[in-house]
């Protein structure tokens, strides 16, 4: 299938796939005597993968590190995945954001004299409208 439609087949754009092969993430897809990318039912697979792990909060980066073993996740996660590599160093960096984002938020609370909803003092239980 030409580019587009394995796009469509994969819910996403040809500029997403041509993104995806520059980044290493998609390897280049043959291509006809003109010139045209074709796909096949793997490519679309593994990009479906990719989408999904970046839906999940992993970077294009993250997924750079281990384009090698994309692979395997298009069955679904192997048996055993404990969260180790890259799935705990991206767990570790969204608890990082996390708590980032919530000392900024209780800061700001507090600065505008934002009350938890039992009225005891700043907190994260309102919200400013």
């Amino acid at each position: 299938m030409w580019i587009g439609e394995a796009a469509a087949a994969a819910g996403t754009t040809p500029r997403a796939l041509r993104f995806y092969e520059q980044r290493g993430l998609l390897t280049p897809p043959a291509r006809t005597a003109s010139g045209r990318r074709e796909y096949g039912p793997g490519e679309v697979a593994r990009v479906r993968v990719i989408r999904d792990l970046l839906a999940h909060g992993f970077t294009v980066e993250d997924l750079r590190g281990v384009a090698h073993r994309l692979h395997v996740l298009v069955d679904g996660p192997p048996v055993g995945c404990d969260g180790s590599g890259v799935v705990g160093d991206r767990l570790a960096a969204l608890d990082a954001e996390i708590d980032r984002l919530t000392r900024l938020r209780e800061r700001l609370a507090r600065r505008a004299g934002v009350r938890d909803d039992d009225g005891t003092g700043p907190g994260t239980g309102s919200r400013v409208r």
